[in-house]
């Protein structure tokens, strides 16, 4: 076939998809095909346009390093990580929802006892974080890995300062107790702005939107036999709670972080200072072929 055309073109690149022999690469490149060019059809770009659109992908690709994921970035804010986490994550009753992992995970972030303060060298209003892990009927899981991170009172990430700081920091790694329980003492965290001096901060800019996230914190749960759990608890009475620039908030996860004040804190510890206290108790749904693990 020659002679391509605004009409033809389309069908013409479906014809040569044709051949391919694995049936999931061939109904991405389809569906890829058909989509693209329904959208360019749509639009009908300018060659300086669409010049300017692949110049921002390159662009997007060369914020990319070991501290920072541009493309991520641009994923989350244009809702595309929400929905593939929605696709992929059905919730039963009882089952903690999810939400998007974010471009601030580490995966070696170190282990910690349960009680440890993880907040480092970083200043802020001490926060207690307690909760439990379970299974969507209520059964403790003794063992569960909790992953958690989140950022400073200023809204930064650990990674996003270690010039400064010198080491990880407001996260660590723990386990869950014989009742399948988890306490941990920190710093409260603040609203942030995503990273916005690269390309994703110019679309925001351009869309007339703000690249703000409500102050949350992270976890990340595993346990043997059940699906890993990914998602945030979010301050309850956040200003971006219905403005998340990535599209993450559900109801389910916004929670009261309780002022309390000094004296006797919940894990019997005295503190002669006002904290903070999230508590939360999370399910996981049991992995595809493990009945067992209900």
């Amino acid at each position: 076939m020659r002679n391509f055309s605004e009409t033809n073109i389309t069908e013409a690149v479906l014809e040569r998809i044709a051949g391919a022999t694995d049936p999931r690469i061939k109904q991405v490149s389809e569906a890829l095909v058909r989509h693209l060019h329904a959208f360019v059809r749509e639009i009908r770009p300018t060659q300086k346009e669409w010049d300017y659109g692949i110049d921002f992908l390159t662009r997007t690709g060369h914020m990319c390093d070991d501290k920072r994921q541009e493309f991520i970035l641009l994923s989350d804010t244009l809702g595309v990580s929400m929905l593939v986490d929605a696709i992929n994550h059905p919730v039963p009753e009882g089952a903690t929802e999810t939400t998007v992992l974010g471009p601030f995970f580490v995966q070696a972030a170190p282990e910690k006892q349960n009680g440890d303060d993880i907040s480092g060298s970083m200043e802020g209003d001490p926060m207690i974080v307690t909760g439990s892990v379970s299974t969507v009927d209520g059964k403790p899981l003794p063992g569960a890995v909790v992953d958690v991170w989140h950022s400073d009172n200023d809204g930064y990430y650990d990674v996003q300062q270690l010039d400064e700081i010198g080491d990880l920091a407001m996260r660590a790694r723990f386990h869950t107790d014989a009742n399948g329980r988890f306490h941990f003492w920190s710093i409260k965290p603040a609203a942030y702005p995503i990273p916005h001096d690269g390309p994703v901060g110019e679309m925001l800019e351009a869309q007339g939107r703000h690249p703000w996230r409500p102050a949350h914190v992270h976890f990340m749960i595993s346990a043997p036999g059940f699906e890993q759990l990914v998602t945030h608890v979010f301050v309850a009475g956040d200003k971006y709670l219905d403005s998340d620039v990535v599209f993450g908030v559900k109801d389910s996860l916004i929670h009261d972080f309780v002022h309390c004040p000094a004296g006797r804190a919940p894990d019997g510890r005295m503190v002669d200072a006002a904290y903070y206290h999230l508590n939360y108790d999370f399910g996981l749904k049991r992995a595809a072929g493990n009945p067992q693990a209900a």
